[in-house]
């Protein structure tokens, strides 16, 4: 039975308590300051009940303690360092601050849309806002299974993101790539070829093993991939799983390089002079950024100095030449080459080791149009509206 009675307590305040009994036969109260809050409360407790989605706010976690325990859950399920950090930080840094001394309970949907408006406020990006609900929203589903929660509220929630980013990823020219290719040497060729022609991912690129180079059938098999943490693991997806045909350059370029690779027990094909796992950062700052620097592919930056402009002789500001690309833009040039070549949508997205076709469109769409069909069908819509 629900009731709502007016106390006096202890204190002399008069407050209005609103009971209930739980699902579980617990006759459970809240105190409220008006009448009216208290009705409109036990309304929505009593509808809650009914669908069986209440969890009452005396058993409710807060987001850091339920937040706590979807980490030990994710350490559990033996997670990739990287993917923990990950998580960690969007817990940490994006929800923690601004609701993780809130319960779960006073978390419904419009809770969650007045967090993704203060992210916005504070200056995350789209994708950032995106991405700490979408941790949110397994913190939700992590006490779900301990029962500390009845419902996700992030599910089916419109976020009503502003789009003003260009969702198109940045590909090299093609005289870019040419310029790159050619300047390349040493063991930066085959892992410039690699990219450009087979499209890997630079974690699958740094995980590859001799083993996965077929010579005699001409492919690539993707079968594992490094971390952030220079460790070897599984692919992200059963997606990711994939064999890859070598283009004649790939090949003998990667059977060159072959005689004078580093030996160690992993058997790398791009590993350290050790033998080991290669980091991203010394891809970079080692290989594909001088190459880009040398070969022209650069974009010019204020040099700085504690933040603020360095000025020369003339008191302008100096400027450096940077490289252009990380080397993710290489596995676009690749895809983007792929479908000039006339590949259809779900091949690339085969070779690209997508999850899903909609995010191969979601990436690619715009470059699978055909300008020529496009600009006939104008032509016909001309001449039906205006005749001629």
């Amino acid at each position: 039975m629900a009731t709502i009675r007016k106390r006096k307590l202890p204190s002399g305040l008069v407050r209005w308590q609103a009971s209930y009994v739980d699902g579980g036969g617990k006759r459970r109260a809240k105190l409220f300051e008006r009448k009216g809050d208290a009705e409109g409360w036990l309304t929505e407790t009593r509808h809650d009940l009914a669908r069986g989605i209440h969890t009452p706010d005396s058993i409710s976690p807060t987001v850091n303690e339920a937040g706590a325990l979807w980490l030990k859950r994710s350490r559990e399920k033996g997670l990739e360092a990287g993917t923990i950090k990950g998580y960690e930080e969007h817990l940490y840094l994006h929800i923690a601050p601004f609701i993780g001394a809130k319960k779960l309970a006073e978390l419904p949907s419009p809770a969650i849309s007045a967090f993704a408006d203060r992210l916005r406020d504070e200056g995350r990006s789209s994708e950032m806002i995106r991405r700490a609900v979408r941790s949110l929203g397994s913190i939700f589903r992590e006490a779900k299974r301990r029962g500390l929660s009845a419902v996700d509220p992030t599910v089916g929630l419109d976020l009503d993101l502003p789009e003003r980013d260009d969702p198109r990823p940045v590909i090299p020219t093609k005289p870019e790539l040419q310029a790159i290719i050619n300047g390349a040497a040493g063991r930066w060729r085959p892992i410039v070829l690699v990219f450009v022609f087979c499209g890997l991912r630079a974690s699958e690129l740094r995980g590859l093993r001799w083993m996965d180079v077929d010579f005699e059938t001409r492919e690539i098999t993707i079968k594992q991939r490094a971390d952030v943490f220079h460790k070897i693991g599984r692919l992200k997806s059963k997606a990711a799983y994939r064999s890859i045909p070598m283009a004649p350059i790939v090949l003998n370029s990667l059977r060159e390089w072959k005689l004078t690779c580093p030996k160690g027990e992993l058997g790398l094909v791009f590993p350290t002079g050790a033998g080991g796992v290669e980091s991203h950062s010394n891809m970079m700052s080692r290989g594909f950024e001088p190459l880009q620097v040398a070969a022209g592919v650069t974009d010019l930056e204020p040099v700085l100095d504690g933040g603020k402009p360095v000025l020369d002789a003339g008191g302008e500001p100096k400027v450096v030449a940077v490289a252009r690309y990380g080397m993710h833009a290489l596995r676009h040039a690749c895809a983007s080459l792929w479908i000039e070549q006339g590949m259809n949508p779900k091949r690339i997205q085969k070779l690209m080791g997508h999850s899903t076709i909609q995010l191969t469109f979601d990436r690619y769409g715009h470059l699978f149009k055909d300008s020529d069909a496009d600009q006939r069908a104008a032509e016909d819509i001309q001449a039906r509206l205006l005749g001629g």
